[in-house]
């Protein structure tokens, strides 16, 4: 295994941004992992573990050892307890989009829904990736990390995880503790499809599929996503920036009473607001900070037109949250990592 000295890494994250790692390194195996902490602890470096790079923002040169998570490999085997499921495993470092295809293939449904969303099978887990009514946590039944302080390779159980909404005890309580190795996903053999949001069951009546299957469902997906969202190869972005932000009904209802407009959706004891709409009504869509801009094409998407950095995102980000809670007192939260932070 080879460590490169000031290695770029604008290809190693969907913003495109131009930076670079003290040192870096490929991984494939859990033998070059360890391998490549033990390099790191001999140096005294801070390690940086990135998948796809999809959901991070840097914002300067990074010190220390960069890994670039690469473990592949994909098994699927039934489920002993149920005829009906599959259990389908997923390597940290295979593309998250490439795998919910495979499952597809497999005849293992349950992940279309979460088609072309960004990043690494790792990845999805630390923030409960989710899309079109369906969560990462209503499909995982379990995961395998590598513990930095035993050593060790440790099971969780989805409860372990202690999945919240687009979060993870890996993004708290334990950030930078675990390198998740793989994911595995009980899916089912019959297809029991979730079309009750964004009007996915209305597109498919409107095309005369009564009963579409999970391809179907996936394209139809992929088609809305790019229809909606930039592709980082061509403009660098992140995908959703801002969490949708959870109020109580009467916060909400106060919203609605000066914006009858408002998007929002039942959320526990409160509501979900679209945080791309309040963007929107304050007339962001499309405008540009230098090459920090707002996609013109949806307001809950931040892009780098070429040469912004880490550091204009986040100004361009900042004015954005101050505005929305000056006219709506709602805040947003920040969705992608900052690093270093």
């Amino acid at each position: 295994m080879e460590f490169f000295e000031n290695y770029s890494l604008k290809s190693s994250n969907s913003f495109g941004f131009e930076v670079s790692a003290e040192f870096c390194c490929s991984v494939t195996s859990l033998n070059e992992l360890r391998e490549a902490l033990a390099f790191a602890e001999s140096q005294n470096l801070d390690v940086l573990v990135l998948g796809g790079g999809s959901n991070l923002i840097l914002v300067g040169d990074i010190a220390g050892l960069v890994i670039l998570n690469r473990l592949s490999g994909i098994e699927v085997e039934a489920d002993l307890s149920d005829a009906g499921k599959v259990r389908v495993t997923g390597a940290a470092g295979e593309n998250w989009h490439e795998f919910v295809r495979h499952t597809i293939q497999y005849g293992a449904y349950g992940l279309e829904n979460l088609s072309l969303i960004p990043g690494t099978v790792g990845a999805a887990p630390m923030q409960n990736i989710g899309a079109y009514g369906v969560e990462i946590k209503d499909r995982m039944v379990s995961l395998k990390a590598l513990d930095r302080v035993t050593g060790k390779v440790c099971e969780f159980s989805t409860e372990a995880c202690e999945f919240g909404y687009r979060d993870s005890v890996f993004k708290q309580r334990d950030a930078g503790r675990y390198i998740i190795t793989e994911v595995c996903f009980l899916l089912s053999r019959e297809i029991n499809p979730v079309l009750d949001y964004a009007g996915l069951r209305d597109r498919f009546k409107a095309q005369g599929i009564a009963e579409p299957t999970a391809l179907q469902i996936s394209d139809l997906i992929c088609e809305i996503r790019q229809s909606k969202l930039p592709d980082p190869l061509e403009i660098g972005n992140a995908g959703s920036f801002f969490k949708n932000p959870v109020v109580s009904i009467a916060k909400r209802q106060s919203i609605l009473d000066s914006n009858p407009g408002l998007v929002s959706f039942p959320e526990g004891e409160g509501y979900k607001l679209a945080a791309g709409w309040l963007i929107d009504q304050l007339g962001w869509k499309g405008r540009r900070q230098g090459d920090a801009a707002v996609y013109d094409k949806q307001a809950l998407v931040l892009v780098n037109h070429g040469a912004a950095t880490g550091e204009d995102i986040l100004r361009l980000a900042r004015a954005i949250q101050d505005d929305v809670l000056n006219h709506f007192n709602v805040a947003l939260e920040i969705e992608p990592r900052t690093f270093p932070e």
